[in-house]
């Protein structure tokens, strides 16, 4: 199942072109079928429930190769989103590849350096995950 939802133009685009897929191998379906099986292949039991959720869902923020700013278990960073996808409404898994390597490790007896970071992340930019001091583990600036 695609987690990320398609706008409701793109729907109707991948249901004209299974359409016209099906037809060219010998199956004829109508538009509406075509809608409905987009639908299932998108998780929803059918047309309206994607609809609504296309409909319902809050946009996201950020978009592929957008440079980002934020930080990541207390360290600063900048980057560019390599990967993206909308896991409920508001909440977004994202991938980022960082300008610098950030240190995730707080002691002074070793480092480890990272440049590609994932998380999720909600409505106000931040994961639900903390450190031990409260601090969420991935914050991106809106």
């Amino acid at each position: 199942m695609n987690r990320q939802l398609p706008t409701v133009m793109q729907a109707k685009d991948q249901a004209r072109r299974l359409k016209e897929k099906m037809a060219a191998d010998g199956t004829k379906i109508g538009h509406a079928k075509a809608l409905e099986l987009v639908s299932h292949q998108h998780g929803f039991r059918d047309w309206n429930a994607l609809l609504a959720a296309i409909g319902n869902a809050p946009s996201c923020p950020w978009a592929l190769n957008d440079q980002v700013s934020g930080t990541y278990l207390s360290q600063p960073f900048t980057g560019r989103v390599v990967a993206i996808a909308t896991l409920r409404p508001g909440w977004f898994r994202v991938e980022l590849h960082l300008d610098a390597a950030v240190d995730v490790v707080t002691s002074d007896g070793f480092s480890n350096l990272r440049r590609r970071i994932r998380g999720i992340v909600g409505p106000k930019g931040h994961s639900e995950e903390r450190t031990s001091d409260g601090v969420p583990h991935l914050v991106l600036h809106m």
